[in-house]
């Protein structure tokens, strides 16, 4: 039975909601290991996950003796997939992107602190970037999540920033600070951004934001492949690339160009 907490919502509910976006953060997990995740006792979790199993949520991989996200949170998934018309329109602009640049194309959202891989057209290079749908970084961290937080006023990127734990994933990693300010500023003046080895070793990512009605950005295209592929003669071209690429999703979407931007559609 449903127990209400006194914030007003569910505590079984948010406790199994809890389970499944650990258990898809995680990937799989052992049992033992998800409770301690979670911190909840492990036969309450057990009996979450049972629940959430009946129902399609997630599944038990028998052989590896853990537990994966299921098919059902696919279907939940895949329809706000289709909803969104960002991801939808943006669908055949990434592979055009992918033909026209020779690099990875991808899309991401916005989620608090990171920003959500929801789609990538993959170039055929033997070496390449690859992002799984629904992987997740740091915007300081990330080509689109630099171009987002390039356009977002002071107060909304103090507040993104604030929402989690700043890392620095390589030597080149610019943490929230003077320089990462300075390479916004760059970003916002230009167009697009410039990920070099921020993230990780050995690869780059340029990226551009997608506005909605509001002018606002709500998404990030970008393409990302070895840095060999993205020094400074080659990036103006590449950024460009994207910076089309971004403008076209905006305005099929119905979206709008911030003001400084329009004249320059």
């Amino acid at each position: 039975m449903f127990k209400e907490s006194s914030a007003g919502t569910m505590q079984s509910l948010d406790r199994a909601l809890g389970v499944m976006t650990t258990v898809a953060r995680m990937e799989r997990a052992a049992l033992s290991d998800l409770a301690r995740e979670i911190g909840v006792p492990t036969a309450t979790t057990h009996r979450i996950l049972v629940t959430l199993q009946k129902h399609g949520f997630v599944s038990f991989d028998e052989e590896r003796q853990e537990w994966v996200i299921g098919i059902e949170a696919y279907r939940t998934g895949a329809s706000f997939l289709r909803r969104n018309s960002v991801i939808e329109i943006g669908r055949p602009i990434l592979r055009r992107l992918m033909q026209d640049s020779g690099e990875t194309a991808n899309l991401a959202v916005p989620d608090g602190f990171e920003v959500v891989f929801v789609g990538q057209v993959e170039t055929g290079n033997p070496i390449r970037a690859f992002f799984p749908p629904g992987a997740r970084t740091p915007m300081y961290a990330s080509g689109t999540g630099k171009a987002i937080l390039a356009e977002l006023g002071e107060a909304g990127l103090t507040k993104a920033l604030g929402l989690g734990e700043t890392v620095a994933f390589t030597e080149s990693t610019l943490l929230p600070g003077s320089k990462l300010q300075s390479d916004l500023a760059l970003t916002r003046k230009r167009g697009w951004s410039h990920d070099r080895e921020e993230r990780y070793e050995g690869m780059s990512c340029i990226g551009a934001a997608i506005f909605n009605d509001r002018a606002e950005p709500c998404a990030g295209i970008s393409v990302s492949g070895p840095t060999v592929r993205f020094k400074a003669d080659r990036a103006p071209d590449l950024g460009g690339l994207v910076m089309a690429a971004a403008r076209e999703i905006t305005e099929l979407s119905g979206g709008r160009l911030p003001a400084r931007n329009a004249g320059n559609a």
